[in-house]
């Protein structure tokens, strides 16, 4: 079942309203969510996880505007993606540390991959992992993915632990926007024609998950450059 901009804000993400596991909800022309497709390598991502925060713990940015982000961030592969005063910007290094960020391990490569490929996008081969933690209240607003070099490449996204609600918008932050319930395991990814829509994350819901507790965590794989 495809949901949209009707689906009411208090869905709750936790009774019998989770997709089927293993199904593709197409959300756009060029826009898929693949639900529970990050299930089969969990035990190999959170073991992946845990290396990459030893070296590049998550923070809380600034954004140009002076405001700090709810949502903690990290990095892993080639270039991560900061956030300060002076503006939004790919770096190769970690500026907490001045070190390079963590390699991309191989589980999270081939997901990304594997994901792109299963939405139409073949030969994807990210540069960049963000990776975002959500704890109850902290959301993400509206916003475009537009600093990377060229949109040829489609934005893949991995929703881990508790639920949320993900909004998928238009090309302008005025247009309405889809309201998608994601589960632990689902995989959305978006590009083409819909690489510049506008998405967010309403603030999360207060909740537990069995393996990760009261936190999202979300990668989403990129092409920087």
């Amino acid at each position: 079942m495809r949901r949209n901009e009707d689906t009411p804000a208090t869905l709750d993400l936790f009774a019998d309203d989770a997709p089927p596991l293993s199904s593709t909800e197409q959300i756009g022309p060029c826009s898929f969510v693949l639900h529970g497709f990050a299930l089969p390598l969990i035990d190999r991502l959170l073991p992946a996880l845990e290396s990459i925060l030893q070296r590049a713990p998550f923070r809380h940015m600034v954004t140009p505007g002076g405001y700090t982000m709810s949502v903690g961030l990290s990095s892993c592969g080639q270039f991560g993606w900061t956030t300060d005063r002076s503006g939004y910007q790919y770096t190769p290094t970690d500026p907490q540390t001045g070190q390079p960020w963590p390699e991309m391990p191989l589980a999270m490569r081939e997901l990304a991959q594997a994901a792109a490929d299963a939405a139409g996008f073949a030969d994807f081969n990210p540069d960049a992992c963000l990776i975002n933690r959500y704890i109850p209240g902290a959301k993400m607003s509206l916003h475009q993915d537009k600093d990377e070099h060229s949109y040829q490449w489609p934005v893949v996204s991995v929703s881990l632990g508790i639920a949320a609600v993900f909004l998928f918008g238009g090309h302008s932050r005025s247009d309405k926007s889809q309201r998608i319930p994601l589960f632990h395991g689902d995989v959305v990814v978006w590009g083409g024609e819909d690489r510049l829509r506008f998405h967010g994350v309403m603030p999360i819901k207060q909740a537990v998950h069995p393996l990760l507790g009261e936190q999202r965590i979300n990668f989403t794989f990129r092409k920087a450059r």
